[in-house]
């Protein structure tokens, strides 16, 4: 979710990663079935971005800045930190903490404040950050806010990472966790001008590893692609994660298990977190912008089933 870079022959935990599995719908629980909001599209991984979304996806370098005119932003009414431009089509955006950069060529908009202050936003691209269009499925609970230590697995090269970045701000911290050494090299990059980041290359599944360098976290994310992804999950959040945080879990069914329909590896994965101390809230499918995956959020309440 997160940037797209990894390493040659290992996903974010160590072992190899699988193809696509398949989903459709929003899960829940007890919930009513949400469809996408409105959202630029961007590029799809590593292309050039079409007219909706205004972002270039792929190489790092400055987004462009637009206009004023035509363009109304807004707190999101749920989120503190995550705002939306209202113009063609909605768009997340966050604050930018580096004004002038871009992290991955996305468009940067500049605007003034009642005060006359200029502020940059930072559109946040669905299609390169499983966060970014997790939220746009129309979650409830989410944690991520202004202040937040969050711990996130699988940061890949930083792009969901600085937009979490953006959110947390001055007096958070995002605990970023990636084994593989390209896109490991890409985060520190990222971290170098942003101070809340604390880029971590280690493998998720060794948290002893890195218990030096991390604080009790309020929610963990993770996005790891492995078949064991919930003991991943379940270890971290033995060592970090607050009685009572969240966990934010994107996942690719076909990296659990190739063979079996994508809806019942996802119940199969939800049952696991049950038995590993997780009260599950709800479920997203991350159709359109993802196809094959889905992300459940739980809560920890350290109770094993």
């Amino acid at each position: 979710m997160s940037g797209r870079g990894r390493g040659r022959n290992t996903g974010r935990g160590g072992a190899p990663r699988g193809g696509r599995g398949g989903s459709n719908g929003r899960g829940g629980f007890g919930g009513d079935n949400k469809g996408p909001r409105s959202a630029g599209r961007g590029a799809p991984r590593g292309g050039r971005g079409g007219a909706k979304g205004g972002a270039k996806g792929g190489a790092k370098g400055r987004g462009g800045i637009g206009s004023k005119g035509g363009v109304q932003i807004r707190e999101h009414s749920k989120f503190p930190g995550i705002y939306i431009a209202s113009g063609k089509e909605e768009q997340l955006l966050t604050i930018n903490r580096v004004p002038g950069e871009s992290v991955y060529g996305e468009k940067r908009i500049a605007k003034e404040d009642a005060e006359g202050n200029k502020i940059e936003y930072r559109v946040w691209n669905p299609y390169r950050s499983k966060l970014g269009c997790t939220i746009l499925k129309g979650v409830d609970n989410m944690t991520i806010c202004p202040g937040a230590k969050v711990l996130y697995i699988g940061a890949a090269s930083g792009t969901t990472v600085s937009h979490v970045s953006d959110i947390v701000g001055d007096k958070g911290t995002v605990y970023a966790v990636e084994f593989a050494f390209r896109p490991g090299r890409d985060l520190i990059g990222v971290a170098k001008k942003r101070q809340n980041i604390v880029p971590i290359i280690e493998d998720a599944r060794y948290p002893l590893k890195y218990r030096m360098l991390v604080d009790m976290v309020d929610v963990i994310f993770a996005d790891v692609a492995q078949p064991n992804q919930a003991q991943i999950i379940g270890l971290n959040a033995k060592y970090f994660l607050k009685k009572g945080g969240l966990i934010i879990e994107s996942i690719k069914a076909n990296c659990i298990d190739s063979t079996a329909p994508s809806d019942v590896v996802f119940a199969n994965e939800v049952d696991e977190l049950r038995k590993l101390g997780f009260k599950p809230l709800e479920q997203v499918s991350l159709e359109p912008f993802e196809r094959n995956h889905a992300t459940v959020i739980a809560r920890y309440d350290n109770i094993k089933k």
